[in-house]
């Protein structure tokens, strides 16, 4: 079986099930992950060359659900051409991202893999849930998503936010739905002990928020408190987000680890 890999979080699981032999595109976000062949083809996710995906003639498809712009299928052209089309909507939760993996993994016939990486995944939260049960008193966070002039962050409904909360914090925006934009009179009003932001597309980050104009009188940046969260783990939904989750508790708890 060939697989064209349309979403990295799909590219990462299937690279997990040992099935990155197999992969004979990418798209152009999963360019660079550990275990991917360096010169495959890369496609636009919105606007895949369906002359060229035909010329790979792959036995599969793994696309992610926001391909689907206005429920329209950018895949539907191949579906009928002898090509399995498989959607993977953007999980919002961690159950949903085990779903997600398990689901792949029967699509590939690799049922017994998929379950040993949800086992691992599974082990790792329970150890960090075991780490965080004496926390008295949870510190708020802000996360920053997308630095000015368009700050972005997330309230209740988005993975993100459940692992805030699995680490023992309080999203300062927990009352907000889903994805929003930010004015910075919300983060002063809110004032949280702790920022972490994964913006990627800034020499430095954390420095922006450190130095950021206003800001002084915030406790994170005050005390110095801001911290860079590794973009991949913590955006993909793959069960690499445990890598976000370690990053996330030693930034607000590092008193947990001596």
């Amino acid at each position: 079986m060939t697989i064209l890999s349309m979403g990295p979080s799909n590219t990462e699981i299937l690279v997990a099930l040992g099935l990155e032999a197999q992969i004979v595109g990418v798209d152009s976000f999963s360019e660079g992950i550990p275990g991917i062949a360096p010169d495959l083809p890369l496609f636009d996710m919105l606007t895949p060359d369906i002359e060229a995906i035909l010329a790979l003639a792959p036995d599969m498809i793994v696309a992610t659900g926001m391909t689907q712009v206005d429920g329209v299928d950018p895949f539907h052209a191949v579906a009928g051409m002898g090509i399995q089309v498989v959607h993977i909507p953007a999980s919002v939760s961690i159950a949903g991202i085990q779903t997600d993996i398990r689901f792949i993994a029967a699509q590939v016939g690799a049922e017994v893999a998929g379950e040993a990486i949800i086992a691992e995944m599974q082990w790792e939260i329970d150890e960090l849930l075991a780490l965080v049960e004496g926390v008295a008193e949870p510190r708020t966070v802000y996360f920053e998503i997308a630095a000015p002039p368009f700050m972005y962050s997330f309230g209740h409904g988005v993975f993100l936010h459940e692992m805030i909360e699995l680490i023992g914090a309080v999203n300062v925006f927990a009352d907000q739905d889903a994805w929003f934009f930010v004015a910075d009179e919300a983060v002063l009003e809110a004032n949280p002990d702790v920022i972490l932001t994964n913006v990627s597309y800034l020499d430095n980050p954390v420095e922006d928020i450190l130095t950021r104009h206003g800001w002084g009188a915030v406790s994170a940046v005050a005390d110095g408190r801001v911290y860079f969260i590794d973009p991949d783990s913590s955006s993909r939904p793959s069960h690499h987000i445990v890598r976000a989750l370690w990053e996330m508790v030693r930034a607000v708890h590092p008193e947990l680890f001596g």
